[in-house]
């Protein structure tokens, strides 16, 4: 199953960006050059890309989704399924 998960750009450094997808996870190295995107918006992030540009409140319902489906999972399960979903880049 493929998956997109929404984050907010914190930082831009040319066609990467530094993505916060709430709860402590900051990725770093997120493709963005397959949207149109700036510091602030939400974007949705499969496997490293940046996929969608998405406004705050579609994203604040995907996230509130994922919460739904994944609330019988233990944290360390919900951060290896969101890593899997989101892609490479480096934590923070």
């Amino acid at each position: 199953m493929c998956v997109a998960y929404p984050g907010k750009i914190i930082e831009i450094n040319g066609e990467f960006a530094k993505v916060d997808f709430g709860a402590g996870t900051i990725r770093d190295n997120i493709l963005i050059s397959l949207v149109n995107a700036k510091v602030g918006d939400y974007v949705l992030v499969h496997a490293g890309y940046a996929i969608q540009v998405v406004d705050e409140e579609e994203a604040k319902k995907t996230i509130e989704m994922w919460e739904e489906m994944t609330k019988e999972l233990d944290e360390e399960q919900k951060k290896r399924d969101l890593y899997e979903a989101i892609g490479s880049g480096g934590n923070e």
